[in-house]
């Protein structure tokens, strides 16, 4: 199935996190859009690998994405091997997005910029013809991202541009308490970790409202590119 985008992410709740308000936003203009968690987040201190499964498929009726699948890699240990590479690969082959978004290219989690460079190369050898995957018996061709945009995470990285989510604020923050065990709950018996925290669940609306400031809207997500875009018209910038 071709998807207009494909958000990546290292654990489930990373693609929330980064750009649920963008991906919001374009599924309400018509895009298409599907999710691929590398790993369970199996070794995060609160929940389990079963929860973390339950709580992306909520979040993923929250934003409406046509589809979402998890390639079970080991959490915390993620290398920019063939054999992974070749697993990304595949996904790229079967949605054939024209764009992906991408993990942050440097943050605290070490598999958030790992993660940033394994996709990234995948996304080049995706459209090597003579590099060969089948899917299901059925051999897939070659396929390139036209844009490969990498998200903003934990750490302040100044953007290559920004997003208006601000009619998507509201959806992009109920997309991320679809992860019950992983936020700020008063309520939780479970340990304390620096997302769970009430400051961290701030940050999500302060963050994206300085992005906006800076920018001139109200609630902005921030990308970095790989590469210079190109513009045909000027009719999308706000300015």
């Amino acid at each position: 199935m071709k998807v207009d985008i494909l958000a990546i992410g290292a654990h489930p709740d990373d693609v929330e996190l980064g750009c649920g308000g963008t991906i919001a936003k374009l599924i309400s203009e018509g895009k298409t859009a599907a999710i691929v968690d590398l790993t369970e987040g199996e070794l995060g201190t609160r929940g389990t690998n079963i929860t973390r499964a339950q709580e992306a498929a909520e979040a993923s009726k929250i934003l409406n994405i046509s589809a979402r699948e998890n390639l079970k890699m080991k959490d915390g240990f993620l290398l920019n091997t063939e054999a992974q590479q070749l697993e990304i690969v595949k996904v790229i082959r079967k949605y054939q997005p024209d764009i992906i978004f991408a993990n942050a290219i440097e943050d605290r989690h070490p598999d958030h910029a790992k993660a940033a460079k394994l996709v990234s190369d995948s996304c080049f050898l995706a459209g090597l013809v003579k590099i060969k995957t089948d899917l299901d018996g059925d051999v897939q061709g070659p396929w390139r991202p036209k844009h490969v945009f990498h998200y903003i995470q934990w750490k302040h990285i100044t953007p290559d541009f920004v997003v208006d989510i601000s009619d998507f604020m509201d959806r992009k923050i109920e997309a991320c308490l679809a992860y019950k065990t992983q936020f700020y709950d008063p309520d939780s018996q479970e340990p304390m970790t620096p997302i769970a925290t009430k400051d961290f669940l701030e940050s999500l609306t302060y963050r994206a409202q300085d992005l906006g400031r800076l920018s001139g809207v109200r609630y902005a997500e921030g990308f970095t590119t790989e590469r210079l875009l190109a513009f045909k018209n000027f009719d999308g910038i706000i300015l």
